[in-house]
């Protein structure tokens, strides 16, 4: 893989797993990387905001990205997560994640003005980094410019993907792939509960938290031309969207308990404050894991 090339496919983003003395469990971490591999992923992300990265300090920052790196061994591209609260932050995590040796970073850049956006843009990509993704990230709105995206794109050469994560995402899907004639990479994180109508969009590519096998089956059937037996497979699971997706400290629980369910993480473990999970939740939960595991089963 070439690690200027954004890849098409499922690009697993990576809880954190923790031992019960509250450190993160190295080998639960690798072991979820080689179950991802196996099951056809096309890359990892890690840490993000689903790996509960502003839980995490500033050693364990590299050490996740250090043991992903380890695990995937070259197999799949890595991408490292270099968001902060400050300009000056992102610049260094960039430099640190970099150093590293990971295959690009995702950063997410507020928004204020297109001469801020476009300077802390552009000071990112001058640390170097083979691929730049930068993630779209607004739950009240649009989200950056499309024509600010649009010129980025054609002037800085690292810039070559961008995670959509608005509301709504379809809309802005198409006007990005139309206004860079589709040469820009497009990748769809929280909305992946419109992951059918992204494909029919023309996203390329998919950021989503666990369920490897089925993400890439419902991919692979997508682009073979099978596009109803990939709507009746992601159906499968629009139970288990509509849970984990009520809010993102939902998802971290949720598929956490899934992790340790299969086998892969020792313990379903987060890190506080995080909304709490009731024993509704946790009924609920089995109930959906359930499903996941019996799907996966079938497949």
């Amino acid at each position: 893989m070439n690690a200027a090339t954004p890849p098409r496919g499922i690009i697993t983003v990576l809880n954190t797993p923790f031992t019960p003395d509250d450190a993160i469990d190295v080998y639960g971490l690798a072991r979820n990387v080689e179950n991802a591999v196996e099951a056809g992923v096309a890359g990892f992300l890690a840490p993000a905001m689903a790996s509960e990265v502003d839980k995490l300090t500033g050693d364990e920052r590299e050490m996740m990205v250090r043991t992903v790196l380890e695990a995937a061994a070259g197999r799949v591209p890595v991408f490292a997560g270099a968001s902060a609260p400050t300009q000056a932050e992102r610049v260094r995590w960039t430099a640190a994640m970099l150093r590293l040796g990971c295959d690009g970073v995702l950063v997410s850049v507020p928004f204020e003005d297109e001469a801020q956006y476009e300077r802390d843009v552009r000071e990112i990509a001058a640390c170097g980094p083979p691929m730049l993704m930068i993630q779209d990230w607004d739950a009240r709105g649009y989200g950056v410019p499309v024509a600010v995206v649009s010129r980025l794109f054609e002037e800085i050469d690292c810039f070559r993907s961008l995670k959509i994560e608005v509301v709504p995402a379809g809309v802005k899907y198409s006007e990005t792939l139309r206004a860079t004639d589709g040469r820009l990479h497009v990748a769809g994180g929280w909305a992946v509960m419109q992951m059918i109508e992204a494909l029919d969009r023309g996203v390329h590519a998919f950021m989503p938290t666990g369920m490897h096998r089925i993400y890439v089956r419902i991919y692979a059937l997508y682009a073979s031309g099978r596009r109803t037996e990939a709507r009746n497979l992601f159906e499968q699971v629009l139970p288990v969207l509509a849970f984990s997706n009520q809010h993102l400290d939902i998802s971290i629980h949720f598929f956490k308990r899934l992790l340790h369910a299969q086998g892969v993480y020792a313990t379903a473990r987060v890190r506080e404050p995080i909304l709490p999970f009731d024993a509704v939740h946790e009924r609920v939960a089995a109930e959906l894991i359930g499903r996941v595991m019996a799907i996966e089963g079938d497949l």
